[in-house]
């Protein structure tokens, strides 16, 4: 019964606060879906805590149509257990710090209701991210994938008299639409090739689809690796991917609390989670996975490079989670998924603590989001400044360097983003992934360099903007501070707490089967029975094995075996990170701190480069050109010449033109005289039977 509580407490509290708020009050609202996302976070935490295998809980037959039978079921291993605490609690807290954010909104006129519309959409979205988490099939994971795409579409656009709110949501629906067309795809063929949809037999099934060929686009191609594919382009949609991220910085039209709950850490992870998901696929897709390692590195680069320049406080944090989505699919393309799952984990903290952070800045100045007229807020605002300040420590990477000590601790010390991150980066470089490694080290400069030009731009110099917005300026209240302090301790400790369960030996216990277990050189499951049992047992302590485990095997040239080789990389590969960390500081404090004048005279320097970046590399320019001009000039086309004049215009000319026309000529034959109708008549005879004889004789 837990299960069935955590997924359907936030959809009752949905539909009380949507339908029956003038019922319970606006407060009533607030409180009913406030309170059941709250029971769903503790039972989630329950459930991680203590929960242990993998369950399934059937709740109704779904689907049984021919071969196609599903149950509409909870499936609960470890992947789900992970999700259900990353998406409950980020969601209880967002519904929290809602209680302040929303309580006077600038776009709603006095006495509007529309805080039981926000809470009621909010809560429908997490039980639709619940639904996508907790699938047992593809096709119920497709309903919750399209269930947080239309819960998406209403929170960005939720200030519907804003156009470019209502443009943004219209642009993150529709390019969603097209990675949902490559994940349908992608499921419809998996049913072809496997006669289900229910995961266990999926999975049962693939070791015998190897070397298959499937027709596709008129040519025949390998079964496998088009259908992974077909699945990562879904994932690319959902998790903003480089060619379809453009819907992402745009999605920061909605409320703060928003880009907290969707952007930073549920929605656009669900690509992440449908990789990992489906990892027994991806460990035999070898050309897909080289594929999503080069687009993960890829974007990496490109949002990191964006969040430069990038003015707007939410859009530099933005593209920043564009960036981290990246380092994840690099470590689910070279087979560390659990470094994936581990660094969505700990992003879910520190990221929604930044989003929320940045919100109680534009709260506290007056809804003012240019980081430019920001500066000086450090007192004024001390909360959400050290909130800010961990937050930044985290993502940036702040930590020692594991090898100076490691063997002596076990894990890493360092904030929540040094332990996972660079558990990722690590990986790429003993996957034998180097342009993916280099990529993810440069983003991390890029990466540190931003994030504390953001802190530096708001918090420290001199006040900038408007004298009587910084005269009023207020740290937000308790409501709202609260969320963003219980969140700074999952930023602080969540990577060093759960570095051992999520990625260091004895891992096997943690992941069970939840996700592909890889081939190591000693012939064993990385995480199997017997070599995992064995070697948590004598070396929980010792990420680096014991002596046999460093003779028996070299630390590379063995792709899948990631998992286990990623402690051997050599000092530099471990220092990379830190001292981009380090770089990046260093160059944010001279040209923000120290010689502040520097940042618009490199921008007047060199405008090409400048403006290509703050123009996001005119991807949308580029998209504007290819498809946006030709779709906009072929509806024109159709409802001008289509439309208007030749459907309009023939009916129009019907009835304008040949209509009464016809009807003129009827007029004249009305001419009263009986003999001419009785002639007429006996010609009408003659024609018949003329016809009549004609075709007889033929």
């Amino acid at each position: 019964m837990i299960y069935q509580i955590i997924l359907f407490a936030p959809l009752i509290a949905a539909l009380i606060a949507g339908f029956g708020w003038r019922y319970i009050s606006e407060t009533g609202a607030q409180y009913v879906t406030t309170g059941a996302l709250f029971l769903s976070a503790a039972l989630s935490w329950i459930v991680f805590l203590t929960g242990e295998g993998t369950q399934i809980v059937t709740i109704a037959r779904w689907l049984d149509v021919g071969l196609m039978e599903a149950d509409w079921a909870i499936r609960v291993d470890t992947l789900t257990r992970v999700m259900l605490v990353v998406v409950t609690t980020v969601s209880a807290l967002v519904h929290l710090y809602s209680f302040g954010y929303m309580a006077h909104d600038e776009h709603f006129n006095e006495g509007e209701s529309y805080r039981p519309r926000f809470f009621a959409y909010l809560s429908f979205f997490t039980f639709a991210m619940l639904m996508l988490v907790t699938a047992d099939n593809l096709v119920q994971m497709f309903f919750g994938w399209e269930g947080v795409g239309v819960a998406s579409y209403l929170l960005i656009g939720f200030y519907y008299r804003k156009q470019s709110a209502g443009a943004a949501a219209m642009k993150a629906f529709i390019v969603n639409r097209v990675g949902d067309f490559g994940f349908a795809l992608g499921i419809f063929a998996l049913f072809m090739v496997t006669d289900s949809v229910t995961f266990d037999a999926v999975f049962d099934a693939l070791p015998a689809l190897e070397g298959q060929t499937i027709w596709f686009l008129g040519m025949d191609l390998p079964a496998l690796e088009t259908i992974g594919f077909l699945l990562f382009i879904g994932a690319m949609g959902k998790s903003a991917q480089f060619i379809l991220h453009t819907w992402l910085p745009d999605a920061m039209e909605g409320p703060t609390p928003v880009s907290a709950l969707i952007h930073a850490a549920t929605m656009v992870t669900a690509g992440v989670f449908l990789v990992c998901r489906m990892s027994p696929l991806y460990e035999m897709t070898d050309a897909v996975n080289a594929f999503i390692i080069g687009l993960g590195a890829v974007t990496a680069f490109f949002a990191a490079t964006v969040g430069l320049v990038q003015n707007d406080i939410k859009r530099v944090i933005a593209y920043s989670t564009c960036s981290q989505l990246g380092y994840m699919f690099v470590a689910a393309g070279t087979g560390f998924y659990q470094a994936a799952m581990f660094h969505l984990f700990t992003h879910a903290a520190f990221k929604a603590m930044l989003f929320l952070g940045a919100g109680s800045v534009i709260h506290g100045m007056h809804h003012e989001q240019d980081m430019r007229n920001y500066g000086g807020l450090k007192n004024k605002l001390p909360v959400t400044f050290w909130a800010m300040m961990i937050g930044t420590l985290a993502i940036t990477g702040v930590g020692i360097p594991t090898f100076l000590y490691y063997d002596a601790v076990g894990i890493p010390l360092g904030l929540a983003g040094f332990v996972s991150k660079d558990a990722i980066i690590e990986g790429a470089f003993a996957g034998e992934a180097y342009f993916a490694f280099w990529a993810l080290v440069i983003a991390a400069l890029f990466t540190s360099f931003y994030s504390w030009r953001l802190m530096f731009l708001t918090f420290y110099g001199e006040a900038r903007g408007d004298h009587h917005t910084h005269e009023h300026a207020h740290e937000s209240p308790k409501v709202m501070t609260i969320p963003l302090m219980v969140l700074m301790v999952g930023a602080i400790f969540a990577g060093m707490v759960y570095y051992k369960p999520f990625v260091s030996y004895g891992a096997d216990a943690f992941w069970a089967s939840s996700i592909a277990q890889q081939e190591t050189s000693y012939g064993e499951s990385a995480y199997g029975d017997d070599h995992g049992d064995d070697h948590s047992d004598d070396h929980s302590d010792d990420a680096h094995g014991d002596e046999y485990a460093k003779e028996e095997y070299e630390p590379f040239g063995h792709g899948p075996d990631v998992a286990d080789n990623y402690t051997y990389v050599p000092g530099w590969v471990k220092l990379a990170p830190f001292f981009a960390m380090l770089f990046g500081l260093l160059g944010a404090w001279i040209m923000y701190i120290r010689r502040p004048e520097m940042p618009a005279n490199m921008a007047a320097a060199f405008p090409s480069a400048y403006n290509f970046l703050l123009n996001k590399w005119y991807i949308d320019e580029v998209y504007n050109v290819l498809f946006v001009r030709p779709t906009m000039w072929l509806g024109s086309f159709l409802w001008k010449k289509g439309d208007g004049a030749t459907i309009d215009g023939g009916i129009n000319g019907l009835a304008m033109g040949i209509v009464p026309f016809l009807t003129r000529l009827a007029g004249r034959a009305q001419s009263g005289y009986v003999f001419h109708y009785a002639f007429a008549m006996i010609l009408g005879l003659a024609a018949i039977i003329t016809w009549f004889a004609i075709r007889g004789a033929a």
